[in-house]
């Protein structure tokens, strides 16, 4: 049956798993940074290549969102997400058994695309099972083991990376995604479809939404360079390409109809990725600050940065529930305006800045991030039919991994246009920190805007 009504048990256990699943991929994530460097010494990759590491993997989720929400519309949302958590597992171990780097990258590769499985279709579940007046606490839980994954990622990864090489990150990650399969395949008995969605997948809006999104994301990761703008014109090109064809199509990949008639949908995507955009270099930036300007071990600086996601973690299943009370549209706005102040404040980082007031503002950025996350998920969800969950949950996950290209992306800009293509040494130190405060005033004035992004989307309930 389509879509059939959830019990209170059943509620727990989708629960649980999309919350495992929810934690698995960012825990990867922030555990293998820390690792990158010993990987990087065993195949003699690098600094562009390691980079490539995180950016393949991110090309391949951020390609294959939409088109995977699409299909798990039409052959059913549970089965792609055990499809997703079972190549996650099998790329997984394919990564611990690399020979070589070249393989390493094709491995990752196919892990990203799994976690696009997973990610595509993993909102969309939790919004079906939980009506509107619990769907705020249920996604604010499971933003938090987002948090929550990547707050213990550096620290767990460090140790296994130490104690046991880098590869045990990736079999640990297996362990976890063929957990979370199993749990889905035997205890998750009901099926979500869209009823009227087994019309013809939509092909070649497909490729040319892949192509576009791959030209974009990559094209950012290599600019300033020549190849970074072309790749950027030809993104841009095939996205409008992309537009026009969906406009035309009967049975669209992407339907339209949401951006251009549903003010809470677009403008809550918007706010989204402005965030992500502004945000998710904060850490990257940091850690270089704390290394290079203030001389810490890449330990101390992974405890002292993980006051931000710590905080995240806990506060977010409560602005969650906050946002199923209050207007969304306000909590999400508060959390974006304390983003705002926090990163101002981070504009005026020196080599004698006291860390409890870098920890002080970590805390209010970590807020500010929890206030925003959970309520903007809910609006989002919340603000279409249940028959497009697969594609607002696909979009939001699209405007998040697009948000993180776009982010590191601008940090790499601003380090090659204020200190070049150079190994950061004592002597660039000065040209490095200036660099560090132009990309935080660059992210203060994107979050200003994605304030009035947020507060001008409208509110979810009449």
């Amino acid at each position: 049956m389509d879509n059939p009504p959830a019990t209170s048990a059943k509620k727990g256990i989708v629960l649980v798993v999309t919350t495992a699943g929810g934690f698995l991929t960012p825990w990867m994530v922030s555990s293998l940074n820390i690792a990158l460097p010993t990987m990087g010494r065993e195949f003699s990759m690098s600094a562009v290549a390691l980079g490539w590491l995180s950016t393949v993997y991110i090309l391949a989720s951020a390609a294959l969102l939409v088109p995977f929400a699409k299909i798990g519309d039409i052959i059913g949302r549970r089965r792609i997400y055990v499809w997703g958590a079972l190549l996650y597992c099998a790329s997984s171990l394919l990564c611990a058994v690399a020979p070589n780097e070249a393989w390493l990258l094709a491995f990752r590769a196919v892990q990203g695309s799994g976690a696009a499985l997973m990610f595509g279709t993993g909102v969309a579940i939790v919004s079906t099972v939980f009506p509107p007046g619990e769907r705020g606490r249920a996604l604010g839980i499971n933003v938090a083991a987002t948090y929550l994954g990547l707050s213990v990622g550096p620290v767990l990864g460090g140790i296994m990376t130490e104690r046991l090489g880098w590869r045990s990150v990736f079999v640990v990650a297996a362990a976890l995604a063929a957990v979370v399969a199993v749990l889905m395949a035997l205890f998750v008995k009901a099926e979500w479809k869209v009823p009227g969605a087994r019309g013809r997948f939509d092909w070649v809006g497909s490729v040319v939404y892949i192509i576009s999104l791959v030209g974009l994301t990559w094209g950012l990761s290599e600019l300033p360079s020549p190849l970074g703008a072309l790749l950027l014109a030809g993104g841009v090109v095939a996205f409008l390409l992309f537009i026009w064809w969906e406009s035309k199509n009967a049975n669209p990949l992407l339907d339209l109809w949401l951006f251009r008639n549903n003010r809470v949908f677009a403008l809550s995507n918007l706010a989204a990725l402005i965030n992500y955009s502004a945000t998710f270099a904060v850490g990257f930036l940091l850690s270089l600050y704390l290394q290079y300007i203030r001389g810490y071990s890449a330990q101390t600086a992974g405890l002292i940065l993980i006051a931000q996601p710590v905080l995240m973690a806990l506060f977010s299943p409560w602005a969650g529930r906050l946002s199923d009370r209050v207007e969304p549209r306000l909590v999400a706005s508060t959390g974006m305006a304390l983003a705002v102040v926090g990163l101002a404040l981070l504009i005026f980082l020196g080599p004698d800045t006291s860390i409890v007031y870098l920890l002080l503002v970590l805390a209010l950025l970590g807020l500010g991030f929890a206030l925003f996350s959970s309520p903007n998920t809910n609006t989002i969800m919340s603000s279409v039919q249940p028959q497009h969950y697969g594609l607002a949950s696909a979009t939001l996950a699209t405007m998040r991994t697009t948000g993180q290209m776009v982010s590191m992306a601008l940090a790499m800009l601003v380090f090659a246009v204020v200190i070049g293509r150079v190994e950061i040494t004592p002597e660039h130190y000065s040209a490095f920190q200036h660099a560090v405060r132009v990309a935080f005033g660059i992210a203060t004035g994107m979050c200003v805007a994605g304030t009035f992004a947020s507060l001008a989307r409208g509110n979810l309930r009449s």
